[in-house]
């Protein structure tokens, strides 16, 4: 047949043996997730065990001697507080009226609730019944964490086969609820219902969120004032107060995130040298189990019976080695890390340091690939608080004096020009970059920008105060 061919690829693709692969695996986990790891293999892998840490006799017996410490203490703090209630006239044991305080105490504990339960809550407070408590909870039911009804009248109309006009005043009255502002459409919407609370209707503030809260929020003062025919000072005044309202009333029922972190390598001062110990608290000991040992060298085992356990106890010695590999791996780079940053370490951010993978890598001797496997996710203690690992990497600059300085330092003396500027005429951009280099500090007025938009700091021309 025409137009039929067949054709012939040859093409080489890398791929990583499976015990590599599990290797790569244990060096890049954190802490925790490594543990899950390890209880993974010694579930599947029967020749795993985990080493009993058990106490010495001499551990027994310091253990024994604080303990009846701790318990002739306690024992005479007892008999002096029996001896100072016999003496006392006015004890007459718990009485009912403790009792009440007491369960008055338990009662007065704050419970978690959500913004859904805070509003039906105060459904029922407000004598909503029938279908129009029904619509209140479709409502409710449609109102985001931030406080924002998401829904529109006419499916919450459809939906509870109520009139749209009911729908309506049910959703002024949910308005009118705690937190002020919620149950708003938009922002404005949101804005608005807060300063009708504060008795700021018609106001400049009202004024300027119905009318330009667009201009308000690029800080455009100067043209708000000219089309309200008002002084600069005066939109000011109000965009401060402005600021002062909630924007999203419904978060302070958002459940905090419990964001715990578990340092891997923690930097103390002993001695007068900086030291790392790792945490290996978390990670399970394990070793090869005697009983599949023995099972080898017994004749009487099968030889599909002693491959099966010749290449489980294979794996286990290679997860062990891995193991191994990973802390010491992870010693070796933190070492370097504390060798290289030991004025962040006596100082804090500020003195920070140029640091590229690359460098560390040369140094502990592994490639750079390893290196940033192995910082992944990690976390060290230090003096100042707990990092990333990788925030110890950054580049930096070579200033005046023939030293060098991070980027974290760069963007701290940034922060630290805006924080001391005249805010009535903050500097552009091109000025923060004339200090900048006043102070022997070489850098481009884009990467000025970019730092600046990274802190979080807006325009000058956003910056300037009337």
């Amino acid at each position: 047949m025409a137009g039929l061919n067949q054709t012939q690829n040859l093409s080489q693709q890398q791929v990583l043996a499976p015990q590599l692969q599990q290797s790569l695996m244990i060096l890049q986990a954190p802490v925790l997730e490594l543990r899950n790891i390890i209880q993974q293999e010694i579930q599947t892998n029967p020749t795993l065990e985990e080493e009993s840490m058990e106490p010495t006799i001499e551990d027994r017996q310091k253990e024994h001697d604080e303990f009846k410490e701790e318990f002739e203490r306690l024992a005479k703090l007892d008999e002096e507080w029996r001896d100072y209630m016999a003496q006392s006239t006015s004890y007459a044991g718990r009485s009912n009226e403790d009792d009440e305080k007491r369960q008055f105490f338990f009662d007065s504990l704050v419970k978690e609730e959500t913004l859904q339960q805070h509003l039906l809550e105060q459904v029922a407070a407000n004598d909503i019944v029938g279908a129009e408590a029904r619509v209140a909870e479709l409502i409710i039911g449609n109102i985001d964490d931030a406080g924002f009804f998401q829904a529109s009248i006419v499916e919450i109309a459809e939906t509870s086969g109520c009139s749209e006009q009911t729908v309506e005043e049910i959703l002024e009255k949910i308005q009118t609820f705690h937190p002020v502002g919620v149950g708003a459409r938009d922002l404005k919407d949101c804005l608005m219902i807060q300063l009708r609370r504060l008795g700021k209707d018609n106001s400049l503030e009202w004024r300027i969120v119905d009318r330009f809260l667009d201009d308000l929020g690029k800080r455009r003062f100067p043209e708000i004032a000219r089309r309200l025919s008002t002084a600069v000072e005066h939109v000011q005044r109000a965009a401060n107060f402005i600021a002062t309202l909630d924007p999203k009333p419904g978060q302070i029922f958002a459940a905090d995130p419990n964001n715990y972190v578990l340092p891997d390598v923690a930097v103390e001062k002993i001695g007068g040298a900086w030291q790392i110990a790792l945490n290996g608290d978390q990670i399970p000991h394990l070793r090869i189990s005697n009983v599949y040992k023995d099972l080898m060298s017994q004749d009487g085992s099968g030889s599909e019976v002693k491959d099966y356990i010749r290449d489980k106890i294979r794996s286990g010695k290679f997860l062990i080695k891995s193991i191994h590999q990973r802390q010491q791996t992870i010693s070796n780079i933190a070492n370097e890390i504390v060798l290289r940053q030991r004025e962040f370490m006596e100082v804090g951010p500020s003195a920070l340091r140029p640091m590229t993978m690359v460098m560390v890598a040369d140094a502990v001797g592994v490639h750079e690939t390893t290196v940033s496997r192995a910082i992944s996710g990690k976390y060290m203690a230090t003096p100042h608080g707990v990092f990333d690992l990788k925030y110890f990497f950054t580049p930096g600059y070579q200033i005046a004096d023939g030293d060098s300085l991070s980027n974290t330092s760069v963007k701290g003396e940034i922060a630290e020009l805006v924080k001391d500027e005249d805010h009535r005429t903050p500097m552009s951009d091109k000025e923060i970059v004339e200090k900048l280099a006043q102070r022997g500090i070489p850098i481009a007025r884009r990467t000025v920008a970019k730092y600046r938009a990274e802190l979080n700091i807006l325009p000058s021309n956003m910056r300037k105060l009337y």
